[in-house]
């Protein structure tokens, strides 16, 4: 396999069948981690079995994991040399996590912006969503030294042997995972290059208002060297 793609599904079945159809490459591996109540498994096992030439995963799980856990079980089940993640709401479609896996060139990783300013947003997230968006992402710079324009871009791709570099330090289990995961990339010296994507909000985001005080809670915690809730 040239790479895989992780894509965390928890309750997805209504709106996951526009990413399966753009799924493409034989030569990638598509594992998809559902911990949901609905039948999210069964249209991707549907989808897999009248698609024999793609290599489409689902990984099942009884209990909730958070998205982070999620990419985390993923990242321990890909076997390709680059692997890289995103949203199952599509709202950065497959195609330009092909276009990240083709950019990323001698960086240990590479992470589209929904922020930066070559950023195409098409479809815009409601005011409030941005101003949270903007605030948090100055609270990373300011507890992390993050440079970055956008951590929480559902669209990142980096080499295997990074990650494996720094997957045994990872504790964050919810939204706040991405962070967590630049961070320990950054602390290794490891190089991650942050580009503009085409972006659209889809209107039924997983973040609520209480996952962002959770974010903020176990992000102080993990910067003090506290640690982060299993």
């Amino acid at each position: 396999m040239r790479y895989s793609i992780i894509i965390p599904a928890y309750n997805e079945e209504k709106r996951i069948g526009k990413l399966l159809q753009s799924l493409s490459d034989p030569q990638a591996e598509f594992i998809f981690v559902c911990d949901g109540t609905d039948r999210t498994p069964e249209v991707i096992q549907e989808f897999s079995s009248g698609h024999p030439d793609l290599a489409v995963r689902c990984l099942k799980y009884s209990h909730r994991l958070g998205k982070g856990g999620g990419v985390y079980e993923g990242f321990r089940a890909a076997n390709a040399p680059l692997i890289g993640f995103m949203d199952a709401d599509n709202s950065t479609e497959y195609s330009e996590m092909i276009r990240l896996i083709n950019q990323i060139g001698d960086n240990a990783g590479i992470i589209g912006s929904r922020h930066m300013p070559e950023s195409t947003i098409e479809i815009h997230q409601p005011l409030s969503r941005r101003f949270q968006s903007r605030a948090f992402n100055l609270i990373i710079r300011l507890l992390f030294g993050l440079q970055f324009y956008d951590t929480q871009c559902g669209a990142k791709v980096f080499r295997k042997d990074a990650v494996d570099r720094v997957l045994p330090d990872l504790r964050a289990k919810g939204f706040e995972f991405d962070v967590e995961l630049l961070w320990h990339l950054r602390r290794a010296g490891l190089q991650v290059l942050e580009v503009p994507v085409v972006w659209n909000d889809t209107g039924d985001s997983r973040l609520q208002t209480s996952d962002a005080f959770s974010m903020f809670s176990t992000l102080l915690r993990l910067r003090l060297g506290i640690g982060a809730h299993d």
